[in-house]
């Protein structure tokens, strides 16, 4: 397992760099493992990711290779919410997979841990791992610790409700201060199942990372102890040359699939299993697919934003090698396919007990018969859209109401906080999409502004853009194509009727045909001005059911 490094005499100019590192040479001999590590000072899930690559340096180590720590960029989008620095968030992935795959390539790296743990992070560092295919494996920082406000848990979920609940006059400045000093009190990705610990916890469904990735608080010193044996785990798919693409097969994605609708996870997930999958070449994963396998799943897991538990609850209640289990004893994943570990998942499983069944529903009493997520087509939505279908009030499964229509995120912020959305309306946030932002910004702001003012049972949105993991209530996201690509949701105008039934998996503008198609006809979008990376960004991006990648 030499590396490239290690013998040829016209390598020595080389070996002459890696001295001034002040390798020695029995480390220039070792096999050269890459440790692409997103530690920063702005994302608090990222805080500490310089001590689990350390860690996972040591694991590396004791197994007989070098380890070499480079770095990643990050975006943190609870920060980035509500300003132009969103635009930049869902960008960021493709320069995270970009970068990656240079250091990977460009440093002979025969191996590589990832070691990142929010949003775009994650998903981002797959892309390269599916890129590059050389053994690699998963490591997070984890979640922080549930905050708690008068003895009740709490997120940044409950702390963007109670700005929303603060601007309709409903919470005073003193509780607002309350929240915003006791919400998110330790370091880690933000404590409920949005889209950092969602796919934290997909990671080990797809087999990338070993048990307990998804759950494990950022805090505990087990995440340490999780990190080394990452690290000798990659040395052992280094020895067996298992790599990325022996692990992210078509049937992986299923079960990691089955496990986004069991857990109710965040909508972003199916932009990013999109994006992998094209990534890794693997075909067949849709959003149609993604329907059939939330029609076959039970939902399992209901935690914040969907419901009152958080992961360190799921953590403690067998995390999801449990729920992995749950679903693997009802035929609904396979377990021969093989794992980061170096094992098939049924191995990985096999000891796994569900030590709550109040945090995780067995499967033969779910929280519901069907998945959390669900995707939506109709005329508004030829090519689909996404919503949580397991943090949406009941009542509004099925709802007709008059269309509000905002061209931006500011514009619809600007109605509901002066009060001029009510019960029954449908906001229409477009121009949001990945080029008519460009970038696709998260909603969590007009989100939580309606439930904060007492609407979201009553109040439905949708958008070209996309959601935040924290948002709740009947909020419908990736409406493709998108009305910069001149798709029907930037024809909606004030008062039309939009129909959503999320019961059977549609949404439609109650418009003749011959109206919207004239409507059509006579529409020019509109693109912003952009410049720099968003206007590449704009130029190259895909639809949103594509995973909104880039064109090939």
């Amino acid at each position: 397992m030499n590396n490239i490094f290690s013998n040829a005499t016209d390598m020595s100019s080389q070996r002459s760099l890696l001295r001034a590192l002040g390798w020695t040479d029995d480390e220039i001999k070792k096999p050269l493992i890459g440790i692409i590590c997103a530690q920063s000072e702005i994302i608090p899930g990222h805080m500490h990711l310089d001590d689990i690559a350390k860690a996972a340096a040591e694991g590396v180590i004791s197994a007989g290779g070098k380890p070499v720590i480079v770095p990643s960029i990050g975006v943190c989008d609870g920060i980035a919410m509500g300003h132009a620095g969103m635009r930049y968030s869902l960008p960021s992935r493709e320069i995270i997979a970009d970068s990656a795959e240079i250091l990977i390539r460009a440093h002979g790296f025969q191996a590589a841990v990832f070691v990142g743990n929010c949003d775009k992070i994650i998903p981002g560092m797959l892309m390269a791992a599916a890129r590059v295919d050389v053994p690699s494996i998963f490591v997070s920082g984890g979640p922080m610790l549930a905050g708690r406000v008068r003895g009740k848990k709490t997120s940044l979920s409950t702390m963007f409700e109670v700005v929303g609940a603060y601007n309709a006059g409903k919470a005073d400045e003193k509780t607002l201060k309350n929240y915003e000093c006791n919400a998110c009190p330790t370091c880690g990705s933000c404590s409920g199942m949005f889209t950092a610990n969602s796919l934290n916890c997909l990671c080990e469904a797809l087999g990338m990372a070993l048990p307990f990735n998804g759950t494990l608080p950022m805090v505990y010193s087990q995440r340490l102890a999780l990190a080394k044996r990452t690290g000798v785990a990659v040395m052992n798919l280094l020895e067996k040359n298992i790599r990325p693409s022996d692990i992210m097969t078509a049937q992986a994605f299923k079960n990691a699939e089955t496990v986004d609708m069991a857990i109710g996870a965040s909508t972003n997930t199916i932009l990013h299993l999109l994006a992998v999958a094209n990534e890794a070449g693997v075909e067949g994963v849709n959003i149609d697919i993604m329907n059939e396998i939330s029609r076959r799943t039970p939902n399992l897991c209901r935690l914040a934003p969907a419901g009152e538990h958080y992961i360190e609850e799921l953590n403690e209640a067998g995390g999801i090698s449990a729920v992995m289990k749950e679903l693997y004893d009802a035929n609904l994943i396979d377990g021969e396919v093989m794992t980061a570990g170096g094992i098939k998942l049924k191995e990985v499983i096999k000891d796994a007990e569900n030590l709550d069944e109040n945090i995780i529903r067995p499967v033969s009493d779910p929280y519901s018969a069907q998945g959390g997520l669900a995707v939506l087509k109709g005329n508004l939505a030829k090519e689909g859209c996404v919503v949580k279908k397991s943090a949406v009030d009941p009542s509004m499964y099925v709802h007709s109401g008059p269309a509000k229509c905002f061209d931006g995120e500011e514009q619809a912020m600007l109605a509901i906080s002066s009060g001029k959305i009510v019960k029954g309306d449908v906001v229409v946030i477009r121009y949001e999409g990945p080029k008519g932002g460009p970038g696709m910004r998260e909603m969590l702001t007009p989100t939580s502004a309606i439930v904060g003012a007492g609407l979201g049972a009553d109040v439905a949105l949708i958008t070209d853009g996309r959601f935040s993991g924290a948002t709740r209530g009947a909020a419908i996201g990736h409406v493709c194509p998108e009305a910069a690509a001149g798709g029907v949701i930037g024809i909606v105008r004030d008062g039309d009727i939009i129909d959503i039934d999320i019961n059977n998996s549609s949404i439609n503008l109650r418009v003749p045909q011959e109206e919207i198609e004239k409507r059509l006809k006579e529409f020019k979008p509109k693109l912003r001005e952009a410049s720099g990376y968003l206007k590449r960004y704009r130029n190259s991006v895909t639809s949103a059911s594509k995973g909104a990648v880039f064109e090939k």
